[in-house]
Order: structure tokens, then C-alpha cells, then sequence
């Protein structure tokens, strides 16, 4: 299999992207660290997977990294998925929301890519998972956009610095994504209230019809994982530095 003999660390796996990711590298023959802060239900995700480890982990937390890095001797690509949204217009915005959404998106990535790459011996693929959100923006989402925004820019940097130890890092940014994310979000809960229900919510928001082109529908986090392979592949060798776009034409 393609990953077969490789160490993956994904964070954000107890659901959405972040659990796509590491279910498609293990059927491919990956071994596969499946890290996120919920310990309960990423324990209820994968149970007793025969290749997935789970690693309870505040990526905010550089303790919570020291002391998993200090069981782990080799990691051979990063996926950095944990991630966070607040929805709110500047006038309410509170400091606390704003650096809680930098904290997770942006604080936490940076510690992901600092403490994985020092177990890149060899090289490796780093991919972080950022937003269309950070190239197009929309009322009310100043602290994620910026976040997803500045996670494009510090992908580039830290690009530049890893080639010499031949380590690649991209990003990909895919626009809206049917996850369970959007169920916490008062954005959605909004929609539900206006529409009616939660069918009519996903419809509002482009609609979750599998059986609709993709160009036409919101993703799937299956849709996003397979890019997010690409990239950690052999078949991306010479792609560091990239944003791969997955977002049907939104920032056009």
C-alpha cells in the first residue's frame, strides 16, 4: 500500500477532516497517531483500530507536545486538522474569542509543525489544513479568516526553512465542508430556526446531496482527505509551499 511502513500524526480526529485523513492513511498502510483534546470521543471513533493510536492533546498546550513527542521516535508526515470557529461581528467581538480562535488555529499548527519536524529525521510531508475562508472573506468571520489567512503565510515560511532538511509543508483550504462542526456553530443554528429544520439548514448552505456534482454541493471530509494523501505522497514530491483550493469556484 501506498503509506505502508509510515508514521502519520494527525490532530483533529475525533470527527470531520481530521478523522477522514487518518481513516484513509491507515487503509492505505499507515500507522496512524489519531490525536484531539475530546479524549471521549475520539476513544468512541476508533476504539481498538489495529493501526491507529489515540494521544489525547491540547494543541495549544506545548507540554501536551513535549510529552507526546517523548514516546514517539519517528513521524514521518504531519496532518495538522484540529481547528476552531467563532462567528461574531467586530463591535462583539470579545479579545478572549479572538485569541482562543488564534490559539487553536494558528498557535496550534505552529506547534504541530515545530515539535513533528525534529522527528523528520529523513524528511517528510506536513500538511495543514486551512480555509477558502482565508482568501475570501465574509461578515463576522475576522478571527477565523485571519487565522486560516495567516496559516497560508506561516505554511510558505516554514516551506522555506524545512527544504534544506527536505521536509515539504503545504496547506489545503477547502470552502464548506458537511462536518459536525457546523452543528456548534450559533451560524447554523440560526439557519435551522429560519429554515426550519436541518435539512433545510445544509440546503442553505449548499446542500449535502451526494448524488449532486461536487461543483455544486458542499464536500465531503472523504473528498478533502484525498487531497490532503495526495500531498503526503510520492506523487507530490516536488510541491512545498502550495495552498491546494478545494472550494467549487467560492473564491473566485
Amino acid at each position: 500500500m501506498k503509506f505502508s511502513g509510515k508514521t502519520a500524526l494527525v490532530t483533529g480526529t475525533a470527527s470531520g477532516i481530521g478523522a477522514a485523513v487518518a481513516r484513509e492513511l491507515a487503509a492505505q498502510g499507515a500507522r496512524v497517531i489519531a490525536a484531539d483534546i475530546n479524549g471521549k470521543l475520539l476513544e468512541a471513533t476508533w476504539g481498538n483500530h489495529p493501526t491507529v493510536v489515540t494521544a489525547e492533546l491540547d494543541v495549544t498546550n506545548e507540554a501536551n507536545w513535549i510529552a507526546l513527542f517523548s514516546g514517539i521516535e519517528k513521524v514521518d508526515m504531519l496532518i495538522a486538522s484540529a481547528g476552531i470557529s467563532h462567528a461574531a461581528p467586530l463591535k462583539s467581538m470579545t479579545l478572549t474569542d479572538w485569541r482562543r480562535v488564534m490559539a487553536v488555529n494558528l498557535d496550534g499548527a505552529f506547534l504541530a509543525v515545530r515539535h513533528a519536524s525534529e522527528k523528520m529525521d529523513t524528511g517528510g510531508s506536513i500538511v495543514l489544513i486551512g480555509s477558502a475562508s482565508g482568501i475570501k472573506v465574509a461578515p463576522g468571520a475576522s478571527a477565523y479568516s485571519t487565522s486560516k489567512a495567516a496559516l497560508r503565510m506561516f505554511a510558505k515560511c516554514a516551506a522555506v526553512e524545512l527544504k534544506p532538511r527536505n521536509i515539504r509543508v503545504n496547506t489545503v483550504s477547502p470552502a464548506g465542508v458537511a462536518t459536525p462542526l457546523w452543528k456548534t456553530m450559533d451560524f447554523f443554528q440560526d439557519l435551522v430556526t429560519k429554515h426550519g429544520n436541518e435539512d433545510a439548514a445544509w440546503a442553505a448552505l449548499g446542500g449535502i446531496d451526494p448524488n449532486v456534482p461536487a461543483l455544486h454541493r458542499m464536500a465531503f471530509p472523504e473528498e478533502i482527505a484525498k487531497a490532503v494523501l495526495f500531498l503526503c505522497s510520492d506523487d507530490a514530491a516536488g510541491i512545498t509551499g502550495t495552498d491546494l483550493v478545494i472550494d467549487s469556484g467560492y473564491s473566485l
